[in-house]
């Protein structure tokens, strides 16, 4: 088997997974109690995490397609990702989770300014909005979940599918990897919390970046404090190495000796959206590959 079927055998059997350590709830029903969703809010993004194998893989591919530059870098603004706009409600005020179309619109508002300097552009599609009480606090891997998204997702690789809703726990979003898609398309996509949109309710969390980071992942960007201090890190080599997550907006935190000050205004850190306002250009640049690789 040659490098390049080794690395798709891999990425392919990627799972939905739960991230941030849990075990995915795959179980009926996601009734959601009162205790989870009053839950403190936290960047806490239940994307998964990779083993060192799946991560090694997916970086064998990424590093062979560079050295036989199989992808030129595409120009900023040059790939328009058509949108697709779910929100799952469960009642007609916004405080169910039915938000207006002038939030939506601020949404993607915020996600083409955060990738201004990518090659991506987003464009709204669509609008759709569903009453379902299951649907509306959606844990993630559940069955609901795939539910869900067997019954709303539109488009193909290249579509972003935005779903919202009133997650549990205190989480604000989870994310695929665009090497998903191909094993598992229809779960592919962006689940967030409804009050984390422009003009929100979600306190430090309602500028709209949750969709920034998380869309982040569904473009192949890892977590900045990905690994930890130890190498390879976020396989970004211009994003600092950090130890753990940052919360709020620190200032000249350095977790990770050597390598500078933690990258905490990085869209892919856990700060507050308010202190978020980079991406790398080593971050861009991996987009960009992993966008033109998968999507």
């Amino acid at each position: 088997m040659n490098v390049r079927n080794a690395v798709i055998a891999v990425v392919g059997s990627l799972t939905f997974l739960a991230g941030c350590g849990e075990a995915p709830d795959m179980s009926s029903d996601d009734s959601g109690t009162s205790a989870e969703q009053s839950a403190e809010l936290h960047r806490g993004c239940a994307t998964p995490t990779p083993t060192a194998e799946e991560q090694a893989a997916i970086q064998s591919r990424f590093q062979l397609d560079a050295a036989n530059k199989v992808h030129a870098m595409r120009t900023a603004g040059s790939v328009t990702i058509p949108v697709y706009f779910h929100v799952i409600n469960n009642g007609t005020s916004i405080s169910a989770g039915n938000i207006p179309d002038s939030q939506i619109t601020a949404q993607i508002n915020v996600l083409n300014a955060a990738y201004a300097s990518t090659p991506y552009k987003f464009s709204l599609v669509s609008t759709d909005r569903t009453t379902n009480s299951k649907w509306y606090t959606v844990r993630q891997g559940s069955r609901n979940e795939q539910q869900m998204k067997a019954a709303l997702r539109k488009g193909g690789a290249n579509a972003l599918n935005l779903y919202t809703a009133n997650l549990g726990g205190g989480l604000l979003g989870w994310s695929t990897f665009p090497w998903d898609y191909a094993s598992n398309p229809t779960m592919d996509g962006v689940v967030m919390l409804f009050s984390s949109v422009p003009g929100g309710t979600a306190t430090n969390y309602n500028e709209g970046d949750t969709a920034t980071h998380e869309v982040g992942h569904w473009v192949g960007l890892w977590h900045t404090f990905q690994g930890g201090c130890a190498a390879p890190g976020d396989e970004v080599s211009d994003t600092p190495a950090e130890a753990s997550p940052a919360s709020g907006c620190p200032s000249g935190r350095d977790t990770c000796a050597g390598g500078g000050l933690d990258p905490i205004t990085n869209f892919m850190d856990y700060t507050y959206d308010s202190c978020m306002n980079t991406f790398s250009a080593g971050q861009i640049t991996r987009a960009d590959s992993m966008g033109a690789t998968y999507r």
